[in-house]
């Protein structure tokens, strides 16, 4: 039931991953629910890993209870076998993903959890290769954050800046570049 920003925080500790991650937060336990995952008693999920694979179907789904810890060995094993018997469509391509038209910026801020949570999406999508995302700092840039105020009329950050479009929640920054940006 993590947020997507505590996802991208976990995702960015691994290194980024190129699989999608759901979240659960809100409605709170929704899909736990119906996959009687969800402890109603704690107001909680027990620790488990589903994996659906890309047409939708559950297949695999274990519980280590609230304090296990997960058989990553097994979860490989698991990963490899799913991906081995998939007969559908190639998932992606070697290609890192685009979708982000030239010019595009992020505008973060020093000692700014939403911009760092923007820098994990960043980086979880592999925009940070090749700075196929560029970032500037306003904290530490003057130019920068009058840049920013001309372009959105305001200095908040983090921003994202695509065309004329600026956007400043991390929610929906994070969300446009996972729709723009996504491997598939």
């Amino acid at each position: 039931m993590d947020t997507t920003h505590c996802h991208a925080a976990w995702a960015h500790q691994l290194g980024g991953v190129s699989l999608s991650l759901i979240s659960d937060f809100h409605p709170k336990g929704e899909l736990a629910r119906e996959l009687d995952l969800y402890l109603e008693n704690s107001g909680i999920t027990d620790r488990a890993t589903v994996i659906i694979d890309a047409a939708g179907v559950v297949r695999y789904a274990q519980s280590v209870g609230v304090n296990g810890k997960r058989d990553m060995e097994e979860l490989v094993a698991a990963c490899e076998a799913i991906d081995a018997g998939w007969e559908g469509a190639p998932l992606r391509t070697a290609e890192a993903p685009r979708g982000l038209p030239e010019g595009a910026k992020l505008y973060i801020r020093d000692n700014c959890m939403f911009s760092r949570w923007t820098l994990y999406t960043r980086a979880n999508l592999g925009l940070d290769l090749d700075d196929a995302l560029p970032v500037v700092n306003v904290s530490r840039d003057p130019a920068a954050k009058a840049e920013l105020e001309r372009k959105g009329g305001k200095t908040q950050a983090p921003a994202l800046v695509v065309g004329d479009e600026v956007m400043y929640e991390s929610a929906d920054i994070a969300k446009y570049l996972a729709s723009h940006c996504s491997w598939r």
